[in-house]
């Protein structure tokens, strides 16, 4: 299994979750596990996604993600998930 992790920060607007949802789906990228809070108008979300039945490139799906949050004016960040524990090892 590839797993990595999506995490989504910003200004809470409409629409947030649907559009992360719709790309992973249409790309075969599985969910396997989703935080989301809002505190006060500020969005955050960390999902943990199974990449294995997806045929696109991990760096395209990065940068696709990247440009979804762009349009939305929150930053979207793919990391694979063995980079993301080394990155945050204590």
């Amino acid at each position: 299994m590839t797993r990595a992790i999506i995490t989504v920060v910003g200004k809470d607007t409409v629409g947030i979750i649907a559009k992360v949802c719709t790309y992973l789906a249409d790309s075969q990228i599985n969910i396997l596990d989703i935080s989301q809070t809002i505190v006060q108008e500020y969005f955050n979300m960390m999902m943990i996604v199974d990449m294995s039945r997806c045929n696109t490139a991990f760096d395209q799906v990065a940068t696709e993600l990247t440009a979804i949050g762009d349009k939305m004016g929150v930053q979207v960040k793919c990391q694979l998930e063995d980079i993301f524990d080394k990155m945050h090892r204590i």
